[in-house]
């Protein structure tokens, strides 16, 4: 917690006497925001969450594919993914801030046609704080870092008691958390690995394996999770794979798969993390009934 309550380091942010707001993005990038932007287009989900969360959905003339929350953006046109932007149709929407992940593969196209680009991807909860932060300032929103920080502590407190409803057994496990096919793990550095740590269990992916790492099935077996927590698609092969029906895990059925919607929402480093949490907690107790 100590960590994530750390203010801002210096020069990333800044108010400027005109009115105008300076922020550093993900790239490096100086940007200056000379007024409020009214047309804003996010190319990632999270972001524009975040948007939202700090009332000011009512801006957003268009979202990404995936974006599907709140119910509000479901209705705005789509326009692709980090590698196949519809570039035509984001231009004809006339934005004046695009919010788009540092990955993005139209970021220099759309800054040489005159179009405001912001690239933040939030890979932790100190990202997130952070980035909630940068958007509430970009977006010249009225008592800015206020709002930003009010959103910040309602996540934390949602998290605080999330926290307090896991079950006494399953608290100091072992957990293996599959986040993608292929055998991609969520690692204790990512924000969902921080999330299963708050919540008082232990990755068998450590911090030194990165975020998202790519494990051997191998791995796992040997880690012996006692707890296994995957998207349902990928959860019914589980016996099948060599070794598995020794984890712990699998033996004592300890499982936790979740629908895509629910997936949805644990995959995303945004402002529903909290309600991440509730779906990892709903299922230990009911794999550990109280």
């Amino acid at each position: 917690m100590a960590a994530l309550a750390c203010m801002l380091p210096l020069g990333s942010m800044a108010q400027k006497g005109s009115g105008s707001f300076t922020l550093t993005d993900d790239r490096g990038r100086v940007i200056v925001i000379d007024k409020a932007p009214q047309r804003i287009i996010t190319l990632l989900p999270s972001l524009g969450e975040i948007v939202c969360e700090l009332q000011a959905c009512e801006r957003l003339v268009g979202v990404d594919r995936y974006s599907n929350w709140p119910e509000r953006v479901q209705s705005l046109p789509k326009l692709g993914g980090i590698d196949d932007t519809q570039l035509e149709a984001l231009v004809k929407l006339k934005p004046d801030l695009v919010l788009l992940a540092r990955s993005s593969r139209v970021t220099q196209r759309l800054e040489s046609m005159g179009i405001q680009v912001v690239a933040l991807e939030p890979q932790n909860q100190a990202d997130m704080r952070r980035v909630i932060q940068l958007i509430a300032g970009a977006l010249h929103l009225p008592q800015s870092q206020e709002r930003a920080q009010a959103l910040w502590q309602n996540i934390q407190q949602k998290l605080d008691a999330a926290a307090l409803r896991v079950p006494a057994k399953a608290k100091g496990m072992r957990i293996y958390f599959e986040a993608g096919s292929g055998y991609f793990a969520a690692g204790e550095a990512s924000y969902i690995g921080e999330t299963l740590k708050r919540l008082g269990l232990v990755n068998v992916v450590t911090p030194s394996m990165g975020a998202f790492p790519q494990v051997n099935p191998e791995f796992v077996v040997k880690a012996n999770p006692q707890i296994i927590f995957m998207g349902e698609r990928t959860a019914t092969d589980l016996q099948s794979r060599p070794g598995w029906n020794r984890i712990d895990a699998i033996a004592q059925q300890r499982i936790c798969s979740f629908t895509p919607a629910q997936s949805d929402i644990i995959v995303r480093s945004g402002p529903r993390i909290p309600d991440a949490a509730e779906l990892m907690v709903a299922c230990l107790r009911r794999i550990f009934p109280e």
